[in-house]
């Protein structure tokens, strides 16, 4: 069974990297640092490499101890968390270098780059995944793991209202709050609290959002220049997507962010049955069916141009 052959790899390893996808959300850093927790648990040290870190997440038991580089070179074990793509992880390098890799996620366009893969597109989060992996494992989660876990769970179910969450969410839930896991400080803390550089990301882009398509795709943007006016932080753009998608009527609701002077970074969310994972897809990215996202060349206008012609197939 895969679950097994995880364990095995975990007691076999003398050194452990644990790594996440660029831009990281609350899912890919709940779950790194939930399973960081979880090794420490079995006796095993582990380094969590994440590069980005928003200031939001910086509640989290062992956030302190994330890194931002290695000076390790090889590693006995990789894991991969809520990474679709190789391309997408963060420290692939340490990936590719160590004696065994193993995914763990809950893409259903993940590419199994891993010599064990455990994938579950069903799952609405990769830490929900965990709580089953680390029950089988028989370790306790206690509020530490919880709290890492449930921030994962909130934030990549929108505070449970995507379509994704199961009855299994909820239950999931109720245990983590019966072990003392505060449910309400944490979704307070990753969904209702904003810091002032993305409040005044959130005025910008609202102030040029556009209805095209007769009210069908909302449509925002923010460059460089933004970001440095209001001294944005990793992760300050985040949420952003969410405001056209709420916009009666609206289908798909989309939001490029300037990475340079190259390319943008597209995030579109949908309502209903338009799989914009399929849309993103198209340009190397993908995700899930309400929610992907994908890395295009151009200018503003040009990246504009290209999404919405690929976008007008689905409407």
């Amino acid at each position: 069974m895969t679950l097994d052959n995880i364990l095995e790899e975990i007691k076999l390893a003398n050194s452990i990297i644990v790594l996440t996808h660029e831009t990281p959300d609350g899912d890919a850093i709940g779950s790194s640092i939930a399973m960081h927790l979880a090794l420490k648990a079995l006796g095993k040290k582990s380094d969590v490499i994440i590069k980005e870190f928003p200031r939001t997440f910086e509640f989290l038991p062992g956030a302190n101890e994330v890194k931002l580089k290695s000076d390790i070179e090889k590693y006995d074990l990789a894991i991969s968390l809520d990474c679709a793509d190789l391309k997408r992880l963060v420290g692939r390098e340490y990936f590719e270098e160590a004696k065994k890799g193993i995914v763990i996620d809950h893409h259903g366009s993940n590419t199994m780059y891993g010599d064990i893969n455990f994938v579950n597109p069903v799952a609405p989060a990769c830490c929900e995944i965990l709580v089953g992996m680390f029950e089988y494992f028989n370790i306790n989660i206690d509020i530490d793991i919880g709290s890492a876990i449930l921030t994962g769970i909130i934030t990549d179910t929108g505070g449970f209202k995507y379509p994704s969450v199961t009855a299994e969410t909820f239950e999931f839930t109720a245990e983590l709050l019966r072990k003392g896991v505060n449910v309400s400080d944490i979704y307070k803390r990753v969904l209702e609290t904003k810091t002032k550089s993305n409040f005044e990301l959130m005025k910008r882009t609202m102030n040029r959002l556009e209805l095209l398509e007769e009210g069908k795709v909302a449509f925002t943007y923010m460059n460089l220049k933004d970001e440095e006016e209001v001294h944005s932080e990793a992760g300050d753009h985040e949420g952003i997507v969410e405001n056209g998608r709420s916009i009666e009527g609206v289908k798909i609701s989309i939001f490029i962010r300037q990475k340079d002077e190259n390319f943008y970074k597209v995030s579109m969310r949908s309502n209903g049955n338009i799989n914009v994972s399929d849309i993103c897809y198209a340009f190397g990215g993908g995700g899930h069916p309400n929610a992907a996202g994908a890395l295009v060349q151009g200018t503003q206008e040009q990246v504009k141009e290209k999404i919405m012609k690929e976008v007008k197939k689905h409407l």
